[in-house]
């Protein structure tokens, strides 16, 4: 390989990522807490369980309504999330088997990356876990009185013990590891024949490159180097933050724990199999392995 790739790759790999996700701020601004009572129609994201109620003949796709009432829909919970276009936007979930209106569906989050704009997709991401978080918190973890909401954050208050609980989000790593030119790619046991890449949730104490470092030692039994952040991107399914890496092969010998890497292999640049869709950051990490690593 010559200098000049070598020092192309070198400068690349030192950048965040060059496919940059939109901005979930681009049309929203958030808020916990209308500044005062707003009696025209707003942006509604209702969930049945998993399902997002999407509107067939908007070109936005998410309802636009004053009440879910007018639907003859009864949210069990209903959260105010700030403002979207220059108008309120609430989180809801409504009870498992409801039917959806007329010229409405309920459809998978997950299957709408590629129907929704993608500020709206991430948008759509933050309403159901506030909606998970509110249905999962109604008693507090530490006496099991019931909460109540605050109404100056997002955060529930035990009005007996003083316990608030706020929504959070789980952290993990996910990265690129190359040797020789060369991208490691692991079957996970639960994805059947589909490749990913090495990932795994932060624990307490570490930090994310000690995170990198651990998650490759246990799943597939190799030491990395020169770990670089890459880019980031938020992950709903079901609360995570996914930070990306790249790393280059340090030592060691492939050998999968064999519970959630079943197997591992290195791929050319033309020899990349089945992989992860477009909507995780995962292929943008593959994306970038592509353009600097081409097979000669």
């Amino acid at each position: 390989m010559s200098s000049e790739r070598n020092m192309s790759q070198d400068k690349n790999m030192s950048i965040e990522g060059k496919i940059k996700r939109k901005s979930i701020y681009k049309q929203y601004e958030p808020s916990n807490k209308p500044e005062k009572r707003d009696e025209s129609a707003a942006y509604w994201f209702i969930f049945n369980h998993k399902k997002i109620l999407i509107n067939l003949k908007s070109n936005d796709k998410i309802p636009f309504f004053r009440n879910p009432e007018e639907l003859n829909l009864s949210p069990v919970r209903i959260q105010y999330m700030g403002m979207l276009k220059g108008k309120s936007c609430y989180s809801a979930d409504v009870e498992p088997g409801t039917v959806a209106p007329k010229g409405m569906i309920f459809k998978e989050l997950r299957s709408l990356y590629d129907d929704l704009d993608e500020d709206i997709f991430l948008l759509a991401g933050k309403a159901i876990q506030i909606v998970n978080w509110d249905k999962n918190h109604q008693f507090c973890g530490r006496c099991g009185s019931p909460t109540e909401t605050s109404k100056y954050e997002m955060a529930k208050i035990c009005p007996k013990c003083g316990f608030r609980s706020f929504a959070r989000l789980s952290p993990a790593v996910i990265t690129a590891i190359i040797k020789d030119g060369k991208i490691l790619m692991a079957k996970h046991g639960y994805r059947g024949d589909m490749y990913g890449l090495i990932a795994g949730f932060i624990e307490p104490g570490e930090t994310v490159e000690e995170a990198v470092g651990r998650e490759t030692l246990e799943e597939v039994g190799l030491k990395v180097k020169n770990i670089k952040y890459f880019a980031s991107q938020p992950w709903p399914f079901p609360n995570s933050l996914m930070l990306a890496f790249t790393a280059e092969y340090d030592s060691g010998e492939i050998k999968v724990d064999g519970k959630e890497i079943t197997g591992a292999e290195w791929f050319s640049a033309d020899e990349i199999p089945r992989s992860p869709s477009r909507m995780s950051i995962a292929s943008e990490l593959i994306d970038w392995f592509i353009e600097n690593y081409p097979t000669d």
